[in-house]
This record gives C-alpha cells, structure tokens and sequence, in this order.
C-alpha cells in the first residue's frame, strides 16, 4: 500500500510500503464520497513528458496538470525567453515537433496552430510531447503572413 501526502504546495509525495519516494506519471486517486453519495469519486492524475530542445540541448520535464510548459521550463532553470505570459507577445514561440498542447488562451490564428506553431506561456500539455524553440522573428512572419490571407 502507498501513502500520499499533500504538502501546502501544489505537490505531494507518494511513498511506497517501505517510506520510499515513489515516482509515477499517472495514477488513480479514490477520493471519499460526501454524506449520502452512493459510490467514491475517482480521477487520474498524470503529467506529460515535455522533451523541449532550446539552444542545442534537449531538456526532458514533467509537466503537471494546469502548468505552462514555459512555468516548468523556467522552475527548471531553462532561460527560455519570454515576457507577457499571456500568449499576445509572441516572445516564447515553439515548434511542436510531436505530442499535442491545449494553446486555446493564445492569440495565433488557427492555420498556424495547423502548421504546429504554439507559444510555450499557453501551451497545457495533452500528452507526451517534443517541443523545439525557434527564433521570434519566424513565428512573427508567418502570422503577418495569414493574417493578410
């Protein structure tokens, strides 16, 4: 049997029969039923690997429910550039080379969404993904570029 044990944080830690750290990608978390509901409520929690290559070095993140990847990616030490964290700027553009992100807060138009553009400030992992950064001025380009399609 595994204990988990919430910290204060938005982490927690699970620990095995002998009070080792366990680490998993996923798991099932029971929670009790309310007074007077008829079974317990179940959810999976899993984070994504987020394989993220910038400046000629690929760096592999756990990125967690509700996180950015550019949040990991600057918890991590990652000096990935950014400014706004809003997904207007454009100053944190990516190539999404496999995976898929909910980037559905930004501000790219959907045919560059197509082409596999994302911002790192509004991307949510929904799997595993390969993520390269690329020069701002390239994502800027190609937006002026449809927006006048």
């Amino acid at each position: 049997m595994a204990t988990l044990q919430f910290t204060t944080s938005p982490s927690f830690t699970l620990t095995n029969k002998q009070n080792q750290p366990s680490n998993l990608s996923a798991f099932r978390l029971n929670l009790l039923p309310a007074t007077g509901a008829s079974r317990p409520i179940s959810t999976i929690v899993r984070s994504y690997k987020v394989v993220i290559e910038h400046e000629g070095r690929a760096t592999e993140l756990e990125v967690e429910p509700g996180e950015t990847i550019l949040a990991k990616a600057l918890d991590s030490g990652l000096s990935v550039p950014h400014d706004c964290k809003l997904g207007v700027c454009m100053t944190c553009p990516a190539r999404l080379m496999s995976g898929s992100v909910d980037q559905s807060e930004g501000m790219l138009s959907d045919d560059v969404v197509d082409r596999g553009y994302t911002l790192l400030c509004v991307s949510y992992p929904e799997s595993d993904c390969h993520i390269k950064t690329i020069p701002e001025e390239e994502l800027l380009a190609l937006q002026l570029a449809t927006a006048n399609d």
